[in-house]
């Protein structure tokens, strides 16, 4: 059988094409695989669930009756340390959870501390 003299050079303008649009597309074009988009999806879920919990916790932290001295402990603390006081208070362990959770004492303690 007999291809006509024009079918080599459009098959490889056809498949340059088609490797050029997959590279435009997803290096520019915004589109991505579905596990990066589970990825995503993941991130942007805990975030959400951390901000509607954080008013949780701060409520937490002010109807504990220790609130007083577990803040000033907390203040008077380093850095690193202030989030591991936080979760061993228990304001950042959710309801129906067994441990705190690391996402939302960091929130909580930017929330009490007025650290945004």
């Amino acid at each position: 059988m007999q291809f006509p003299e024009w079918t080599k050079p459009a098959l490889v303008g056809a498949g340059a094409g088609a490797v050029a649009l997959a590279i435009v597309g997803f290096g520019w074009g915004g589109w991505m695989t579905g596990s990066s988009a589970m990825e995503m999806s993941k991130k942007q879920s805990m975030a959400a669930a951390v901000t509607a919990l954080t008013p949780y916790c701060v409520r937490k932290s002010k109807d504990d009756p220790n609130s007083a001295d577990l803040m000033a402990k907390i203040e008077e603390a380093s850095g690193y340390k202030k989030r591991s006081m936080v979760e061993e208070t228990g304001w950042a362990t959710p309801l129906g959870a067994e441990k705190p959770d690391r996402a939302l004492a960091e929130a909580c303690l930017s929330a009490l501390t007025g650290n945004t």
